[in-house]
């Protein structure tokens, strides 16, 4: 039995850096952009890290507070999640005003509204910060990176709207064995991340499986066929 310390990232990604720290574990296309980007569980796992080390040093936050996460399904909003999770904090998916942090994309920094503290993400291919920022505003991907690519846990919270690690895992868990995700599937999906539902079906039940991810913005019909076969899909996100 797993015990009650255990953070949703340390449950998630502990077996999967055992087992395949170099394989890829979240593809992302944007093929609007036209970019692509792959990160193996070790680099996932080193920005998480960074993103925690960011979360508690930086904006002084513990195990018990609440981050309000408005981001797109994205690679970077994968490390986010995960960097929260493994820092103990809670997220939230819309403006919680309740929440101590929000971190969001440069268009909806106005929703984050009264929360004290705002990071936002640029979610540039090549890692650029968001230009012209508010006073008080800070850019993610130039704070991020002086954080540490180790982190060790302090506490759990709850993880996601409410809900404990625990009741996170079940759901994720019951959710992969719907969409049959099963260890070295490559799950193709285009689904946003805007509910805890999405979250756990999109993201957490494919980590959970042992599955990697091939996540797609903006997808081009034409491009679909020519992708199940590069990147060996074998399962896809359902509903």
């Amino acid at each position: 039995m797993r015990q009650l310390t255990e953070t949703l990232t340390d449950a998630v990604l502990d077996p999967i850096l055992a087992r395949d720290p170099a394989g890829p574990r979240i593809t992302y296309y944007d093929d609007a952009a036209g970019a692509r980007i792959e990160l193996s569980a070790l680099t996932l796992a080193n920005w998480a890290a960074k993103t925690a080390n960011m979360i508690r040093d930086e904006f002084g936050l513990s195990s018990g507070s609440r981050v309000a996460v408005l981001l797109p399904a994205h690679w970077q909003t994968a490390a986010v999640l995960l960097g929260c999770w493994w820092a103990g904090v809670e997220v939230v998916l819309h403006a919680d005003p309740d929440a101590e942090l929000a971190l969001v994309t440069a268009d909806r920094i106005a929703e984050a509204g009264d929360i004290p503290e705002v990071a936002a993400l640029s979610l540039d291919p090549m890692g650029m910060p968001v230009r012209d920022l508010p006073i008080g505003v800070t850019d993610y991907a130039s704070s991020v990176r002086v954080h540490g690519d180790q982190f060790h846990p302090g506490g759990v919270g709850c993880a996601l709207d409410g809900e404990s690690v625990s009741e996170v895992l079940d759901k994720a868990r019951k959710s992969a064995a719907r969409q049959g995700f099963t260890a070295g599937d490559r799950v193709l999906s285009s689904s946003s991340w805007q509910t805890p539902a999405e979250v756990i079906d999109g993201f957490v039940a494919v980590l959970v499986s042992g599955a990697s991810l091939v996540q797609v913005a903006n997808p081009d019909p034409a491009a679909e066929e020519r992708r199940i076969g590069t990147e060996r899909i074998t399962a896809r996100r359902q509903g």
